[in-house]
């Protein structure tokens, strides 16, 4: 399957991102594939380190002619998503991405597929290994941990780099140039219920919200995609009149993608089970409609199951349920100044419910920090009311674009020339590297740039063939153009 993607043009760069592909790499254990990056740079006989952090910076002096020109870091990140079907046997701790090509996609077998941001890292090693494309002196920065609190960037000091311009590679449509982003924090609210003894006479159940596309929770949070978390909660809180007690939630996975699953085991009198079950199935066929449009694939099915062990205390179960209603999800500000762009939001990511105790996680996003931290005290007041423990970690700026620099100006004028429209020169609503790196290198014009990829953060994960074509001969003419 791998060799059908080194087919690809261009070669250089999908053979190694197929190498790439074949190194475990998940967020918080990429000790893998920094030995690797190491290695290749080293196996070049270019100038190669690993900082304190795991980051790798890898050094090429320029091209016959260009050895003068402005120094350009080229920036992408080393970690990738793990994320996986339910019903796919895949173990991301040893075995590479099972790649696919699939008309003008290049896809995994359900997994998410690593293209963010392997398609950057892969450009990056293409253009260290050349021989015969002109460029000026580069410095290869890979990072390390962007998908979980991006350490990398933050932990990178000024004065390693020296380049006048750097071009981060992880944006997700090649019509565009990004020139500024969101910031974010992480918010974890935490706590303790009273387990008491299943109640006699009592069915036990099992409730799965599934089929949901999910995607990345910054650039899809505009789509009106369902939530596995909230679906769930509406399910659980409309089984309270049929007198449903909860024993486990497990809902979501990682804070950077909107959940697409969630199960719920929960118990139920059996004189009310025909009439729970009938509940459960009228709002299933409404959120069906609700979410016919953005996720047509939702399921929800309740299996009967032997249910062991405590449920949770009636009235810390409905506590429980009202916070996670209350919780912001999605859209919580648009932007007044740019139009079509989300200014602050949330994805209610994670929840985990089961032995007594609770963890309910959540990523807000926002260009304005001080209406990030709005909505982040928005989410601590609702579990802070049902004695949660509520905390706040891993906040970064956003990037404050400067559409009037030369980098801007010269990315802009080449695209007008190649393809004969207009880029889109924008803010996105994603996190990108480029505000954290800013705070040590305040000087360096920035932008960001990269293919088209769809369902990023998710099983549903693919890369466009010919747009990766599209921004390879743009990325190249932009290197010969900086003087």
């Amino acid at each position: 399957m791998s060799q059908a993607v080194r087919d690809l043009e261009p070669k250089a760069l999908w053979n190694h991102f197929a190498d790439l592909n074949a190194v475990p790499r998940p967020s918080k254990h990429e000790e893998r594939v920094i030995a690797f990056a190491k290695a290749f740079g080293e196996g070049l006989g270019l100038p190669t380190e690993v900082d304190h952090a795991g980051n790798v910076i890898i050094r090429k002096p320029g091209t016959k002619g260009k050895e003068n020109a402005p120094t350009v870091a080229l920036q992408s990140h080393l970690d990738m998503v793990h994320q996986k079907n339910n019903d796919t046997d895949f173990d991301f701790a040893t075995e590479g991405i099972r790649m696919q090509v699939d008309g003008d996609w290049v896809k995994a077998e359900g997994t998410t597929l690593g293209a963010d941001n392997g398609i950057g890292v892969a450009s990056i090693m293409a253009l260290l290994a050349s021989t015969d494309i002109p460029h000026p002196p580069l410095e290869a920065l890979f990072t390390i941990d962007e998908e979980t609190g991006m350490t990398g960037a933050f932990e990178l000091k000024g004065g390693l780099l020296h380049a006048k311009y750097l071009l981060n590679l992880d944006t997700e449509d090649d019509d565009e140039l990004t020139i500024g982003c969101a910031g974010g924090v992480d918010v974890t609210a935490s706590g303790s219920y009273a387990n008491e003894p299943a109640p006699s006479d009592q069915v036990g159940h099992r409730l799965t919200v599934r089929g949901l596309n999910g995607g990345h929770s910054g650039m899809d949070i505009n789509k009106g995609l369902g939530n596995a978390n909230k679906l769930m909660n509406r399910l659980l809180m409309a089984g309270e009149e049929h007198g449903v007690r909860v024993a486990s939630i497990d809902g979501g996975g990682l804070r950077n993608a909107i959940p697409r699953e969630s199960v719920a085991t929960v118990l139920v009198p059996s004189d009310k089970a025909k009439a729970f079950g009938t509940a459960i199935g009228e709002l299933a066929d409404i959120l069906k409609q609700e979410y016919g449009t953005t996720d047509p694939d939702l399921e929800v099915e309740l299996t009967p199951v032997d249910v062991e062990g405590p449920v949770m205390k009636a009235d810390d179960q409905r506590r429980f349920l009202r916070a996670v209603q209350a919780c912001p999800n999605g859209i919580y500000r648009m932007s007044p100044d740019v139009d079509g762009l989300v200014q602050t939001s949330n994805n209610l990511a994670r929840i985990e419910l089961k032995d007594g105790s609770y963890k309910v996680l959540c990523l807000t996003r926002s260009s304005v920090d001080s209406e990030k931290m709005d909505e982040a005290m928005a989410i601590r007041a609702a579990f802070e009311l049902i004695g949660a423990t509520v905390d706040f970690a891993g906040s970064y700026p956003g990037w404050t674009p400067k559409p009037g620099s030369d980098i801007v100006k010269l990315m802009e004028a080449i695209y007008k020339e190649r393809f004969k429209e207009d880029p889109h020169v924008l803010a996105c609503h994603a996190g990108l590297e480029c505000g954290i790196l800013g705070t040590n290198y305040p000087d360096m014009q920035m932008i960001s740039f990269g293919p088209n990829i769809r369902g990023a953060h998710s099983p549903d994960e693919k890369v466009q063939i010919s747009s990766v074509q599209k921004y390879w001969g743009y990325l190249l003419e932009t290197l010969e153009r900086i003087q």
